[in-house]
């Protein structure tokens, strides 16, 4: 059993799409695990939903406020459900995109974050939400990081993926990778540079060591074969370095994550979203932690979706939630010391 947070304020978890993997997830988590320093921001009737799709052995505990969760028993799912879900929300059919869920999934986000900004909770976690869900219900953001930025005030925020073996964060992300090398800028990679090592920073690297990917193959050749690279990406680099960041490269995107994984870098930042995802998911999703770093509170997630094809059937891996929460736990501390 996980023991009860020493860290003061507890951490939430929004419940994210209802229709997905997210709800499941979580029960599953509790039943194995019970953490005593979270609560869940959701709809109460998914949540039990969820523990029925996994074979029970939870209850469920509805918070009348968040401040209740220390009075909850052992074995009990820790439910704080806001004002404003949509009605007949766990009626939505699971595996398939409702605009009530990505109703839900946007106010349960929104409520998390008030109870972070009222000092009422330590830091999010957020469980996966789906993006045409998300649109479907008529919200103007295509993702989280998006989302909690606008929540946040508009600070620049930039997404971290990492594990135990390699840690990436992103110039670019939602967006398509047309326009994406369009934002692929001297100032965009600069700013990413700060966000990056300023990140790493608090999290106890003392001087941490970036490593920056190239845009085209083989890092551009010398501009063969585009020439981002000299105009924008070598420039910021050097920019970092006169600001006494330790930043190196551009490297070839394909080489440069192996370097990393060996231990030559602490992190690699990458200019567009699939070149700095694929290397870490590929080391398995169920070890990955999404981290948006910029944010002015801890936010981290599983790194995979809501997972459709096998929603409802109680056989979804709680692993990278798991390693989420324990993730933000390390964050929280870190910060507080």
């Amino acid at each position: 059993m996980t023991p009860d947070n020493s860290l003061g304020a507890p951490l939430v978890i929004s419940m994210g799409d209802a229709c997905g993997i997210g709800p499941e997830i979580i029960a599953k988590l509790w039943r194995q695990d019970t953490p005593r320093d979270a609560l869940i921001v959701g709809d109460v009737a998914v949540l039990r939903r969820a523990v029925a799709a996994i074979g029970g052995g939870l209850a469920v505990a509805e918070l009348r406020t968040p401040d209740e969760l220390g009075r909850v028993p052992p074995q009990c799912l820790p439910v704080w459900q806001p004002e404003g879900l949509p009605a007949g929300l766990v009626d939505a059919p699971v595996g398939q995109v409702d605009a009530r869920a990505g109703a839900a999934a946007a106010l349960c986000i929104e409520a998390a974050v008030g109870l972070i900004k009222a000092g009422r909770a330590g830091g999010l976690v957020t469980a996966p939400i789906h993006k045409e869900a998300l649109h479907a219900a008529g919200s103007p953001f295509p993702g989280h990081t998006e989302m909690l930025q606008a929540l946040a005030g508009g600070a620049p925020v930039r997404m971290m993926l990492a594990n135990e073996e390699l840690r990436t964060v992103l110039v670019t992300i939602h967006c398509s990778l047309r326009e994406a090398i369009a934002r692929v800028t001297r100032d965009s990679v600069l700013e990413t540079l700060r966000i990056t090592g300023a990140a790493l920073r608090r999290m106890g690297f003392a001087a941490p060591r970036i490593a920056v990917a190239g845009l085209n193959p083989h890092a551009g050749e010398g501009g063969l074969f585009g020439d981002e690279e000299i105009h924008h990406i070598a420039p910021a680099i050097a920019d970092a370095r006169a600001e006494g960041w330790d930043a190196s490269g551009p490297y070839a995107p394909d080489t440069i994550f192996m370097r990393a994984r060996r231990g030559e870098f602490d992190v690699v930042v990458a200019m567009v979203h699939d070149h700095g995802l694929i290397p870490v998911k590929y080391l398995g999703v169920e070890e990955g932690v999404n981290v948006t770093l910029g944010l002015p509170f801890v936010r981290t997630s599983p790194d995979h979706g809501t997972a459709f094809d096998i929603a409802g059937r109680g056989v979804a891996d709680p692993a990278s939630l798991a390693a989420a929460l324990t993730m933000a736990r390390r964050l929280v501390a870190s910060a507080q010391s």
